[in-house]
């Protein structure tokens, strides 16, 4: 399960990647958050897995409603972030698997492949609601790294995360209003 749940996040992380419209996006984020509320699950249980659920679908929810309209995926000129998506994925399961120790192979790659990915995403784009998507998604993967920790993390991070994505969503976008 936790493969599956690593392949989910990787899969909203390269629809966020290749996507423009706001409903692309929010099934992107949406499934960032159940990719990572499903790896976080395997390790530290369902209190954390599910403040990453509320958090993110609350988020997705809120997506929908502004950015820009439809799904307008792969737009003209959207070949770099195909390649982006497919060796970001292979980079960052080359270095969950092979450079990095211990367990949980499968939230090492979530997280890496999701951080990675909206960290471009973030450079690339130049919407804000692609920007407040993108760090959502990162937020999200903060939150889900903290499972790693060999002391456990508790659920505070699992909240305080749930909690600055819930927030972040309700933020209006400024537009630019240049002379």
């Amino acid at each position: 399960m936790s493969a599956a749940a690593a392949f989910i996040a990787w899969s909203g992380a390269a629809l966020i990647v290749l996507a423009d419209g706001r409903r692309g996006l929010a099934l992107g984020l949406g499934l960032i958050a159940v990719g990572l509320g499903a790896a976080t699950w395997t390790v530290v249980g369902w209190p954390g897995a599910v403040l990453l659920l509320i958090g993110g679908g609350v988020a997705a929810a809120r997506r929908l409603q502004s950015g820009p309209p439809g799904w307008s995926f792969m737009p003209p000129g959207s070949t770099p972030r195909l390649i982006l998506s497919i060796f970001g994925g292979l980079i960052a399961l080359w270095i969950a698997a092979i450079v990095t120790s211990g367990g949980s192979t499968e939230v090492r790659y979530a997280v890496l492949v999701v951080i990675g990915m909206m960290v471009a995403r973030i450079l690339v784009g130049k919407e804000p609601a692609l920007i407040f998507t993108a760090a959502t998604g990162i937020a999200l993967a903060v939150a889900a790294a903290t499972s790693l920790s060999p002391a456990g993390p508790g659920v505070a991070p699992f909240a305080i995360a749930a909690l600055i994505v819930i927030g972040s969503s309700f933020l209006p976008a400024a537009s630019p209003r240049g002379a």
